[in-house]
């Protein structure tokens, strides 16, 4: 599992803590409820957790986006609401029910998360003034990072193609013979670009192709940042290895054994966070 990415958001003069990982954005209740008991947050989240409509959109999130959600230990849960001993903790609810939705932990990123789809539910019930500047501030900091996102995406992509002129103008001057034909030149470009594709992806144009049938386009069009940074890197690489005279089985083992070891170094480093964010 990729390791969360902590983000911090101004909400009308209070800090909210959102967590991203794989893809999915969790934003903290416990900040949120801050806002309405700065000394108590837990006896907030807690008073929500009784409230009969709480209940029932708990679990109708859960049973449109958690195919692990227990419908029994809900129905029990559901049936206690409105008493006036009943009592319900995140903790509770997650382990009766396998619930998804929220998260509890102590540590690091301690206090209770949600989905931003029941962060914003509860922020509604706090204030509904809180709740929209929430979605504003939570909407602002998703589009800072995909302009960032992109503009890093963008910026090796460039490089890449860059890279990629000096690349085959180093295969047309130490590896095609002068009479070749055009398509005997796209045939030897093609078995370099496939060099590359195998140093990096670990698997041919082709293969890649016959593996994703659905999709549209090329493997390095679905690559990540890392991923083409590298790919500038070793085209250019490559291109020396030509120069030097380095046979294509010689300059494979090479190129893959650096791409192994810089998407080692970018995928552990801070300097690649510090590129995208």
């Amino acid at each position: 599992m990729s390791k969360a990415k902590k983000s911090t958001i101004e909400v009308m003069g209070a800090d909210v803590a959102v967590l991203s990982q794989s893809q999915q954005d969790t934003i903290c209740l416990t900040d949120i409820a801050k806002f309405k008991n700065p000394d108590h947050p837990d006896d907030v989240i807690r008073n929500w957790l009784r409230n009969r409509n709480t209940v029932e959109f708990l679990g109708i999130w859960e049973r449109l986006n958690n195919p692990n959600f227990n419908p029994v230990e809900f129905d029990g849960i559901r049936m206690q609401t409105g008493l006036n001993s009943f009592v319900l903790t995140p903790k509770q609810w997650i382990e009766k029910t396998g619930a998804m939705g929220l998260t509890s932990s102590a540590g690091r990123y301690g206090g209770t998360y949600a989905h931003k789809d029941i962060a914003f539910e509860f922020a509604s019930w706090v204030s509904v003034e809180f709740k929209l500047y929430l979605i504003k501030e939570f909407q602002r900091l998703k589009e800072d990072e995909s302009r960032r996102l992109s503009l890093a995406w963008n910026l090796n992509r460039t490089l890449s193609k860059l890279n990629y002129r000096i690349h085959t103008d180093a295969i047309a001057a130490h590896l095609i013979p002068a009479a070749v034909t055009p398509a005997q030149a796209a045939i030897t470009y093609a078995s370099e670009a496939d060099l590359l594709n195998v140093a990096l992806f670990s698997q041919t144009a082709k293969q890649w192709r016959d593996a994703n049938p659905k999709l549209d386009g090329n493997m390095r069009e679905y690559a990540s940042v890392e991923q083409l940074l590298v790919l500038a890197n070793i085209e250019g690489m490559n291109a020396e290895f030509i120069h030097m005279g380095l046979t294509q089985g010689d300059r494979l083992t090479r190129l893959n054994e650096i791409a192994i070891r810089q998407m080692q170094v970018l995928t552990s480093a801070s300097a690649i966070k510090q590129l995208k964010g």
